[in-house]
């Protein structure tokens, strides 16, 4: 894996056309887009073939949570678009989580694509202990991230989502092997936007991060591009080092 393909740009748009000028304009420079509710609402299935179709990977972002049967379901229909990544939310249960892990994969199979690594939303980044603890879940955001990336780890998932923050105990508990996708990247003097648990792309990775999420700091750029290298630049830094 080069530095620069462990980074996803997130495509916060409902546009087919910036998505996919963004996908062209990023090409060498970031591993991959990340096309969410915002995207798949506005242009559907069709939509994520089309960025597909520029050669970049795509996570893709949906985060499913209902019961069991709904998500794999879902999960059964999404899968031969072939995102490389794709998301539920951990906090759905075993039963749930299991049910999209056994749908991706025998999927896939059946449509002759590559399987998604499918991963767990853990704690939203937008969301603190304050947060939690006002929607009535005992304990801090560590607490709860830990014991929701040991389920998804028992469930069968490929990885989770997490903070910045949470990089560390998760690898303490769940070991070297789990994907861990995390958001809330922000360059250095970059603005916090709606994050409030952040670090560096540097900083996560050397904390132990497979893949970043990172939107704004690159597409809000005067130069997109010199910013999506500065980045990738950081990342060789963080290794050479």
């Amino acid at each position: 894996m080069t530095h620069a393909n462990k980074v996803f740009c997130a495509l916060d748009t409902p546009s087919l056309d910036i998505a996919l000028g963004w996908a062209n304009r990023l090409k060498g420079t970031v591993g991959g887009m990340k096309l969410g509710l915002e995207f798949f609402g506005a242009q559907g299935p069709s939509g994520i073939r089309r960025v597909a179709e520029t050669g970049m990977p795509i996570f893709l972002d949906l985060k499913f949570h209902d019961i069991p049967n709904t998500v794999a379901q879902a999960v059964t229909s999404v899968t031969p678009l072939a995102p490389l990544l794709m998301t539920i939310h951990a906090g759905g249960g075993q039963a749930m989580m299991r049910a999209a892990a056994d749908a991706a994969r025998e999927t896939a199979a059946k449509a002759d694509v590559a399987r998604p690594k499918l991963l767990g939303v853990t704690v939203l980044t937008s969301l603190d202990d304050s947060d939690l603890h006002a929607a009535g879940v005992a304990g801090s955001v560590e607490t709860q991230v830990v014991r929701l990336a040991r389920l998804a780890q028992d469930s069968g998932l490929d990885g989770v989502v997490c903070s910045p923050k949470e990089i560390v105990p998760i690898r303490r508990a769940c070991g070297p092997d789990l994907i861990l996708l995390v958001p809330g990247i922000r360059p250095a003097g970059a603005a916090m936007g709606d994050q409030k648990r952040v670090m560096t792309p540097r900083e996560a990775v050397d904390a132990g991060a497979t893949y970043l999420v990172i939107g704004r700091p690159i597409t809000d750029a005067s130069d997109p591009h010199a910013a999506a290298l500065a980045i990738a630049e950081s990342l060789d830094a963080a290794v050479a080092g």
